[in-house]
C-alpha cells in the first residue's frame, strides 16, 4: 500500500498544492491528456457536507499549472432525490467556478455510458458507467464524513457519483444511487473494481463525526488535507481521523 500524506490545513490555496507536491502529483499530471476532477456534491448542502469550491479551485489550478495541455472537466452525479446535478452545481457556485477557470462541468448522471463486465464482482458483475470514467485521469476530492451505512464517506465511496440513476436508483429508491444501500460495503468494493481514483485529495479540515448529511462536527477538528495515489490508504487514514476502526470497514481494505 502506498502511503497517505497528511498536511496541516491552513487554507486551500496553500495546503492543497503542498499536499499534491508531497505525492509528486506534478510529475504524474504532466503525462495526462484528460483529467476529471470529482468533488463530492451529494446534494446542495454547503461544506463540510460537500466539497468546498475553493478546494476544487486549488486542485484545478494545480492541474492547469503542471499539465497545461490537459483538458479538464469537473464532474459529478449528485444523489439528491429531488434536484438534478445542474441545480446542485448552481447552488454551490460550481457553475461560476467553472466559468472562472475555463473548464467544463459534466453531469455524470446524464453522461454517455458504456457497459463493462467483471464476472468476479458479486454485486455488480456488470456495470453501466460514464465513458469518461475510462478515458480520464480521475482526481477525487472527497470531504471527511462518517456515514450511516458505509461508516465512512471517503474517496472510494466518492465514486458513487459515477453510477447513473437510470440503472442504480433501484425500484423503490428515493435517492439516485439507492441500489447501493442494500449491500453498501461490497457494492463500493465492486464499483471500485470498475472505476477508482488515480489520485485523491481529501479535505479533513473540519469533518462530520456522525452523519454524511450534517450533524456534529469533529471536535477537535482534524485540520488536515490528505493526499495519495492509493485510495485505500487515504480512506484508512480518514477513518482513523474519525475515530473509527478501519479494519472493521471492509470497503476501504485493500483488494488482495
Amino acid at each position: 500500500m502506498k502511503p497517505c500524506i497528511e498536511i496541516p490545513f491552513r487554507d486551500y490555496e496553500t495546503s492543497v498544492p503542498e499536499a499534491l507536491d508531497a505525492v509528486d502529483a506534478a510529475t504524474t499530471l504532466a503525462r495526462q491528456r484528460y483529467v476529471l476532477v470529482k468533488p463530492n456534491l451529494v446534494n446542495d448542502s454547503p461544506h463540510p457536507v460537500t466539497t468546498h469550491p475553493a478546494h476544487t479551485e486549488a486542485v484545478v489550478r494545480y492541474v492547469q499549472k503542471h499539465a497545461p495541455q490537459a483538458e479538464i472537466i469537473i464532474a459529478e452525479g449528485c444523489g439528491d432525490a429531488y434536484k438534478n446535478t445542474s441545480e446542485v452545481f448552481a447552488a454551490l457556485g460550481y457553475d461560476t467556478l467553472a466559468r472562472k477557470l475555463g473548464v467544463e462541468l459534466v453531469d455524470l448522471n446524464e453522461a454517455e455510458l458504456e457497459t463493462r463486465i467483471i464476472p468476479d464482482c458479486p454485486v455488480f458483475p456488470q456495470m453501466h458507467l460514464p465513458r469518461v470514467a475510462f478515458t480520464h485521469f480521475i482526481l477525487s476530492l472527497p470531504v471527511l464524513k462518517a456515514h450511516s451505512l458505509a461508516e465512512i464517506t471517503g474517496t472510494l465511496k466518492n465514486m458513487l457519483g459515477f453510477a447513473p440513476p437510470k440503472h442504480y436508483a433501484g425500484v423503490h429508491g428515493v435517492w439516485k444511487k439507492a441500489i447501493f444501500h442494500g449491500n453498501m460495503q461490497q457494492s463500493i468494493r465492486d464499483l471500485n473494481q470498475y472505476v477508482t481514483p488515480h489520485l485523491s485529495v481529501l479535505d479533513a479540515s473540519i469533518g462530520l463525526a456522525d452523519y454524511h448529511l450534517g450533524g456534529r462536527r469533529c471536535d477537535p477538528s482534524p485540520n488536515a488535507i490528505l493526499a495519495g495515489t492509493d485510495a485505500s490508504a487515504v480512506d484508512i487514514r480518514a477513518a482513523e481521523l474519525l475515530g473509527l476502526r478501519a479494519d472493521h470497514i471492509s470497503h476501504i481494505q485493500p483488494t488482495l
